[in-house]
């Protein structure tokens, strides 16, 4: 199945865990947008830095800091994702919160590892 991923927090850098996500996803044949701090390319992505009215956005997957999330609240609310990810390091308990008022599931686990172990 084709999840149509928003990865916010994209980064250029090959050895961070988004850039990483990013090139998995498109691999496993999801769609995937980006937003982040720089604008450029991976794997054929494009990485925004604006917040971008995408549609028919099935997964949020974040690689922000709970801190750096907050801003994001009502536009990833906005978007009416089926689901958010918290990657490690990302865990909000706040959004949680916000989310399950919202109807919008989330999981607290590794992108990269559901993509492993064919659970994304």
């Amino acid at each position: 199945m084709n999840r149509k991923t928003l990865v916010l927090g994209a980064s250029l850098n090959p050895s961070r865990y988004s850039h990483i996500a990013m090139n998995r996803l498109k691999q496993a044949g999801h769609e995937v947008v980006a937003i982040g701090l720089k604008q450029g390319l991976v794997q054929g992505v494009n990485i925004n830095t604006d917040l971008m009215t995408f549609k028919d956005i099935d997964t949020v997957t974040l690689y922000l800091n709970p801190k750096n999330q907050v801003p994001y609240y009502d536009y990833i609310l906005s978007l009416k994702p089926k689901r958010v990810i918290f990657n490690p390091g990302t865990e909000n308990p706040e959004f949680y919160n916000i989310l399950k008022m919202n109807n919008i599931d989330f999981e607290v686990a590794c992108t990269l590892v559901l993509l492993s172990t064919n659970q994304y």
